[in-house]
């Protein structure tokens, strides 16, 4: 089988392509594209996809921008951490829509799925799938503060910051605690609505953002509170989806 992934972020893309080569050992990866400009200059030149693996929110845009440019004919099984495009995955070659984490075994039966599809599922199919593979996000952390261990209630997050490989949260009243977790894995099991990966560094609870600055080169400067000892910049690629997102 051959298969095609769209994904812009190199975590997910390599946890897909692990899983792919468990489930199917003798797939080949044709290519991994992390954006709608890149996906638009690239699919029109393969004359055999058996599947795409797409994201939907890429480096530039949305993925669905792809279909206002060029004709795709091959199926689809759209991997997202939001469940608000399942009306859009529906009028396109969407055989499935899972939410990420993605978990081996359902998308083991999204691939199976292929040899009974030949168009697009139902929307009441979708809207089934979502109710049940909704995700129950984190409502607290675990923390350790001397010998004692507290909880700390997602409400009380401010944001989380990385300084290479160690995690530290942030509270609103400015007390800090080290997390057992990558933000790589935070932006799994954080609720979308309410946090946003603004870079390699921060993820933030949309209450903690208390300015936003226009920058160079296309960037946005972030202030947040409690203020940070570093400059906090959204990139100009990115800052298009986080708009949307304070939007929301």
């Amino acid at each position: 089988m051959k298969i095609l992934i769209v994904e812009d972020e190199l975590p997910a893309s390599r946890r897909l392509v692990k899983i792919l080569k468990e489930i199917l050992p003798n797939c080949e990866i044709l290519d991994t594209i992390d954006s709608v400009s890149e996906a638009i200059e690239k699919i029109p030149n393969y004359l055999q996809i058996d599947l795409i693996l797409m994201d939907i929110q890429l480096a530039d845009g949305l993925s669905f921008d792809i279909f206002e440019h060029i004709n795709i004919n091959f199926p689809i099984i759209f991997t997202t951490a939001y469940d608000e495009y399942a009306l859009k995955a529906f009028k396109v070659n969407s055989i499935d829509y899972l939410l990420k984490p993605i978990d081996k075994n359902e998308l083991e039966k999204s691939i199976e799925k292929l040899a009974f599809f030949k168009q697009p599922i139902s929307i009441q199919n979708i809207l089934k799938q979502i109710q049940i593979e909704k995700k129950e996000y984190k409502t607290r952390f675990l923390v350790k503060l001397g010998e004692k261990l507290i909880f700390v209630p997602i409400q009380e997050i401010a944001y989380f910051k990385a300084d290479e490989k160690i995690v530290c949260l942030h509270t609103l009243e400015n007390k800090k605690y080290f997390v057992d977790y990558s933000l790589d894995d935070l932006e799994n099991i954080l609720n979308p609505n309410d946090f946003f990966r603004l870079n390699r560094q921060f993820i933030t609870q949309i209450s903690a953002i208390k300015n936003i600055h226009t920058y160079f080169n296309g960037k946005l400067k972030i202030e947040l509170s409690p203020t940070t000892d570093v400059e906090v910049l959204i990139s100009r690629e990115k800052n298009a989806i986080f708009k949307e997102w304070l939007g929301k």
